[in-house]
């Protein structure tokens, strides 16, 4: 077979011209009298060219010049069924999920070029876009564990008006998703969810790397440098496990992560679609069970070396960790005062009163609450400000006392006290009686 070369340039343009006309009009975008006009032919050339398109395939019309028909041209049943499944279940597929699909669940085996070229000369898909000027990819991290990306993207997630947040966090070293998770807004609560579901799993990471957001970190000008010494919630509770905090600057800068989104929101809404999946908890119990599982599967890669960076942290209370934590004061009848709820602190056994010592109070993810003072937990509280659990200090046993006041207390153990004399007594005895 003749390579392409050995054709002339017009010829190549003419039939390059031909074959996205004619692949138009089979997508039922134009009309067969409509292509011919566009081709400048007759009705009837038009009827030879299509029948040609039928007996020799894809190709047919640039081989048939010379002579030589294409030994992988594809017939033209496969063609228009492959159109039809996509104008009618795969319309809103990308070009690469679209190709999995045909060779998962319908058995044709079409090469990825084929399929993207066929769609795009149809004009069922948009040509890409010209891309931009060179950057050079920064280098993974060698171990899992040792950089995770978190991110958020709005986007209609189920196709219709709702705008949902989907957070993730994946791994720098294999892009292995750790959490994905649909929520009504990215959020300080939402954000500690995530990563404390992930250090429960996987262990304690090295470094976070995120965008400048509120709840990440604090930004003294809009758009400026982050305050690395005052820190948002997220911060306190990562610095408390040892975790660096990384900004990132510009969203080329979080290359890796924005394409994961771009693959996130190309497939998972079509998924939702495909599964009638239209509630946050059904898409949500889904991306747990089987997505992210499937998603790892066709994405995740190998790391650069041998082993984790995790750590484990067994013994760090996470959910004090990973608590929204609030300094106040114990107003003199030993409450605190939060958000219009008044908090009331029971006896100790370690202090007399609590008043104007600063406890924390910590606003946990559930929606309890729940004071501290150093060490000591101070009690447990419903969001509404009822104690869930009150350890009252048992009452002190009752002291006699003498009628001056004082208590006796002993000297000497039983068995060694001194019977008092009479010559110990300051009292005078009875006078003796004189001899007589």
């Amino acid at each position: 077979m003749r390579s392409m070369e050995a054709y002339p340039r017009a010829a190549m343009e003419r039939a390059m011209k031909v074959q996205d006309v004619m692949l138009q009009a089979m997508a039922k975008k134009i009309t067969w009298w409509q292509a011919a006009e566009i081709l400048g032919i007759s009705d009837r050339h038009m009827r030879r060219w299509r029948e040609r398109y039928v007996e020799e395939g894809y190709n047919g019309l640039l081989d048939r010049r010379r002579g030589k028909p294409s030994r992988r041209r594809v017939p033209m049943v496969t063609v228009e069924r492959v159109f039809a499944l996509y104008r009618e279940k795969y319309f809103d597929l990308n070009v690469q999920h679209f190709h999995e699909k045909l060779q998962a669940e319908h058995g044709i085996e079409l090469s990825y070029t084929w399929v993207k070229q066929a769609l795009q000369g149809a004009g069922l898909v948009a040509r890409g876009r010209k891309r931009g000027a060179h950057r050079k990819r920064r280098e993974r991290r060698p171990l899992p564990g040792m950089l995770l990306h978190i991110d958020g993207s709005r986007h209609q997630w189920f196709q219709d008006e709702r705008w949902y947040d989907l957070i993730v966090i994946l791994d720098d070293a294999t892009s292995e998703i750790y959490y994905a998770q649909l929520v009504e807004e990215e959020s300080t609560a939402t954000v500690m969810a995530g990563l404390r579901e992930v250090i429960e799993r996987q262990g304690v990471f090295c470094a976070l790397y995120s965008d400048r957001g509120s709840h990440f970190w604090l930004t003294p000008k809009v758009g400026g440098k982050v305050d690395y010494h005052r820190r948002t919630q997220v911060g306190r509770a990562l610095h408390e496990l040892g975790v660096q905090m990384i900004p990132a600057y510009s969203p080329q800068a979080r290359g890796r992560s924005e394409r994961n989104f771009g693959t996130w929101q190309g497939r998972l809404p079509q998924e939702l679609r495909l599964r009638q999946l239209g509630t946050l908890e059904a898409a949500n119990r889904f991306l747990r069970e089987e997505y992210i599982a499937e998603f790892n599967r066709l994405f995740q890669i190998a790391p650069a070396q041998r082993g984790k960076a995790f750590v484990s942290c067994r013994s760090r209370d996470l959910e004090q960790i990973f608590s929204l934590q609030f300094e106040r004061s114990v107003n003199r009848d030993n409450t605190v005062s939060f958000q219009n709820l008044s908090l009331q602190i029971e006896r100790v056994r370690w202090r007399a009163t609590l008043a104007g010592c600063q406890v924390i109070v910590h606003q946990h993810l559930d929606g309890t609450l729940s004071l501290t003072h150093g060490p000591h937990c101070l009690g447990r509280y419903t969001a509404q400000g009822a104690a869930l659990a009150t350890t009252k200090m048992p009452a002190r046993p009752a002291v006699e006392k003498t009628l001056p006041g004082k208590v006796i207390k002993p000297t000497f153990p039983a068995s060694l006290e001194i019977p008092q004399s009479a010559r110990d007594s300051h009292f005078p005895t009875a006078p003796t009686t004189a001899a007589g």
